[in-house]
């Protein structure tokens, strides 16, 4: 009996952990600024160019293609996109 408990309970365990693991990495994400974000993502396949290499115009429309690319969530994007938006302006 024992055992058919720990064969019931062990998966839900297992899947509550999951969840909650889930949970703490998405606060550490929220905690992260949009250049550690943008350092951190888009330097590992490319170089990093300047905030002000392009037009705000022009983030957006790579950030959105490099958010399929990179597999960034819309939230890493936004955060991004407004730190290079903000270090752009002159």
């Amino acid at each position: 009996m024992k055992k058919k408990i720990i064969q019931f309970c062990f998966p839900a365990l297992l899947i509550t952990t999951i969840i909650l693991n889930s949970c703490s990495s998405s606060e550490k994400l929220s905690d992260k600024s949009g250049v550690q974000l943008w350092g951190e993502n888009c330097s590992r396949c490319h170089s990093v160019p300047s905030p002000s290499a392009y037009s705000d115009y022009r983030w957006e429309t790579i950030g959105t293609h490099m958010r399929i690319r990179a597999n960034l969530t819309h939230y890493e994007e936004t955060k991004i996109i407004e730190f290079l938006k903000t270090a752009n302006e002159e």
